[in-house]
């Protein structure tokens, strides 16, 4: 990425301000308002209360960004997706940026060999396990490497979820079997019982507390709901991971201790068993991230689509703009119109694999190939659909940034 800004923070841009740095690209195309941008990785280091945000790739799908946002204050280390993309980052990103945790486990044999035969990989790079079923493939395939090879470093994952009533109810999301203290002791002693590999840190993610927003507009008692459940869940996770990560300790020292997420930046950072935090979206700021109490983001990234029909008064319809995230399918997963201000999805039609219709009174000042402004639900997953990122300061574009797709690297 080449900008012309690299030392005072750019103000975030208005739309008038995007509208002029983009007046010669042709939509659909992405932009990211490197203003808006900083100004959020600044503010969630500031959140973090000193611990570090090791970054979650997942959330830019940029490497350029992934490598700006690394050199911040604040920020060290990658929370990769899968393990073929921690490969491609550790070949292609400065080591100085810090390790690669992978984020979740892999079950591809051919994959992990080419971690055991990669020393310089190995040595950056830590795999995930939640069981002696990922421990004995893990193993298996380091065994098999001619010449022995590295250690492979492993991670333990500490399901983070709230469970009440004996299990029978589960609140959060369903990660890993690794839930108490004794079954974090358990596998943290199957690791080093197997001498090709090594226990170098423990991961949970609360995406009840750092996922879910706690001012949705709405029901004032859903809302409440969603307090008192995140309420539980932060006082009930502090003591459990905790004593979850004494029990593992007893057995190994440990490198880190990651937790957290967007959303519970401060909670998280307060908790003296963790050492890091891990964090991303809200880089970005997509709509799911508009509704906390804590804290606001400043929308960063957008995408825009042309105008080419006007089938009724207060009706524009727009080309594509089927850009819907993943989730549980509903209208909180599709894309929002931003501007021209008072524009909105029609309920009966939603966002269009070819075509979006809007409706609104701002829709009669729109003419055939005027553009409307889009905010995608979910951060990375914007980048899923472009080549590049054109980056902005104000009302000129300072550089342009090819996403992993432009890169012709499949995130999957």
């Amino acid at each position: 990425m080449t900008t012309e800004s690299t030392v005072k923070t750019p103000a975030p841009a208005s739309f008038a301000q995007l509208q002029a740095a983009t007046a010669e690209l042709r939509p659909p195309f992405a932009v990211v308002d490197l203003g808006a941008l900083r100004a959020n990785a600044e503010k969630m280091a500031a959140r973090a209360g000193g611990k570090p945000i090791r970054l979650a790739s997942k959330s830019l799908r940029c490497r350029a960004l992934i490598e700006d946002v690394l050199r911040t204050p604040g920020y060290h280390g990658i929370m990769a997706f899968t393990l073929p993309e921690a490969l491609w980052l550790a070949r292609t990103t400065d080591e100085s940026l810090g390790d690669i945790l992978v984020a979740y486990p892999c079950a591809d044999a051919a994959t992990l060999r080419e971690l055991a035969a990669d020393e310089s990989a190995a040595a950056r790079i830590a795999v995930m396990a939640d069981s002696v079923e990922h421990l004995d493939l893990i193993a298996a395939v380091a065994a098999s490497v001619p010449g022995g090879g590295p250690r492979l470093r492993v991670c333990l994952d500490l399901d983070a979820s709230l469970r009440l009533l004996g299990g029978r109810v589960h609140l959060g999301m369903r990660r890993s079997p690794m839930h108490d203290p004794e079954a974090a002791g358990a596998l943290a002693r199957a690791v080093v019982a197997r001498p090709r590999l090594k226990l170098v840190g423990v991961m949970s993610y609360e995406g009840q507390i750092a996922g879910l927003a706690d001012n949705q507009p709405g029901s004032p008692l859903m809302r409440a709901g969603v307090r008192l459940v995140q309420r539980m869940s932060r006082q009930e996770l502090r003591i459990r991971r905790a004593a979850a990560v004494r029990a593992v300790q007893e057995v190994a020292p440990l490198e880190f201790v990651n937790g957290g997420g967007t959303g519970s930046l401060e909670s998280t950072s307060s908790e003296s068993a963790v050492t890091e935090l891990g964090a991303g979206s809200g880089l970005y700021a997509p709509r799911l991230f508009d509704h906390y109490r804590a804290f606001s983001p400043l929308p960063a990234a957008y995408f825009a689509l042309t105008v080419v029909r006007r089938p009724a008064p207060h009706h524009v319809t727009v080309l594509g703009g089927g850009w819907v995230a993943s989730g549980p399918a509903g209208a909180d997963r599709l894309p929002t119109p931003v501007w021209p201000q008072g524009l909105k999805l029609v309920g009966t039609e939603g966002a269009g694999e070819v075509q979006t219709p809007l409706v609104g009174a701002a829709a009669d000042e729109l003419r055939l190939g005027d553009r409307v402004w889009f905010r995608h639900a979910k951060a990375g997953e914007l980048c899923e659909r472009v080549d590049r990122l054109h980056l902005v300061e104000g009302d000129r574009i300072v550089g342009e940034a090819p996403t992993y797709r432009g890169e012709g690297y499949a995130f999957l």
